[in-house]
C-alpha cells in the first residue's frame, strides 16, 4: 500500500446490482480518500452456497422491495442501474461464471482493464438486459472495454483452465473467512484488523471508521 493508505478491498459479482452501485461510489472516492482500493472479482453463488444464504429476490416482499429500492439507488447515485420486473428470474436463470472468470482472468493478467471490463458487464446486463453468459458476448464486453480482440480471444480460451478457475474460487473463499454472507462486501483492513462491511449503503460508515469524510 502506499504510504499511510487503508486498503480497502472491494469483493464484488457483475450479477449483483448492489455490486454495481457500491464499486461506482468507490472508484468516485478511491482519488479523495486516503485509501488503496483493491477490486477482488468473486462468485456470489459460490459465497451463498458456502453460507447457506439465498438470494434475497426470492422472498416476494423483498423483490418488490429490491425494486424499489435498486431504482431508487441508481437515481441518487447516478449509475444506470434498470431494474424491471423479471430481472431476478433472468439472474437465477443464467450463469455469470464464464463472465467471473474472464474478469478474473484479465485481473491476473492485465489488471489495468479491470475497472473498465467489470463495468461493461454490469453495463451490458444491467442497463441492457443483454446475455453474459455466452462467449460471443464475452467478447462483445471486452472490446468495449478496449481489449484487443486477440487479447480477448486468449483470456476466453483460459477461462476453463485451472489456474484462473481457482483464483477465484480462492478469492471467494477468502471473502467468506472475512465473514461475506452476500455481495458486495467491502473489507477495510486498519491496524492489522479487517472491518467487513456489507451492501452499498455502509459507505458513510466505512468512511467513519477509517477516518473518512
Amino acid at each position: 500500500a502506499r504510504m499511510g493508505r487503508t486498503v480497502v478491498e472491494l469483493f464484488y459479482d457483475v450479477v449483483s446490482p448492489y455490486s454495481w452501485l457500491g464499486f461506482e461510489v468507490l472508484c468516485r472516492y478511491q482519488h479523495i480518500w486516503n485509501v488503496d482500493l483493491r477490486f477482488r472479482p468473486a462468485f456470489l453463488g459460490g459465497i451463498m452456497q458456502a453460507t447457506g444464504n439465498k438470494p434475497p429476490a426470492m422472498l416476494p416482499k423483498r423483490a418488490e422491495y429490491l425494486q424499489k429500492d435498486i431504482k431508487r439507488m441508481a437515481k441518487y447515485y447516478q449509475v444506470p442501474v434498470q431494474i424491471s420486473e423479471g430481472d431476478f428470474q433472468r439472474v437465477l436463470g443464467k450463469s455469470n461464471l464464464a463472465a467471473m472468470r474472464f474478469i478474473t482472468a484479465i485481473d491476473m493478467t492485465e489488471p489495468r482493464y479491470l475497472e473498465p471490463l467489470s463495468r461493461e458487464f454490469w453495463i451490458r446486463f444491467w442497463s441492457q438486459n443483454e446475455d453474459i453468459s455466452q462467449p460471443e458476448n464475452i467478447l462483445a464486453v471486452a472490446g468495449q472495454a478496449g481489449l484487443s480482440s486477440e487479447l480477448a480471444q486468449k483470456l476466453l480460451e483460459i477461462i476453463s483452465s485451472p489456474t484462473v478457475k481457482n483464483r477465484l474460487k480462492e478469492t471467494t473463499e477468502e471473502a467468506v473467512k472475512y465473514g461475506a454472507f452476500g455481495m458486495p462486501a467491502v473489507v477495510a483492513h486498519l491496524n492489522g484488523e479487517p472491518h467487513l462491511f456489507f451492501g452499498s449503503d455502509r459507505l458513510e460508515l466505512l468512511g467513519s471508521v477509517i477516518g473518512e469524510r
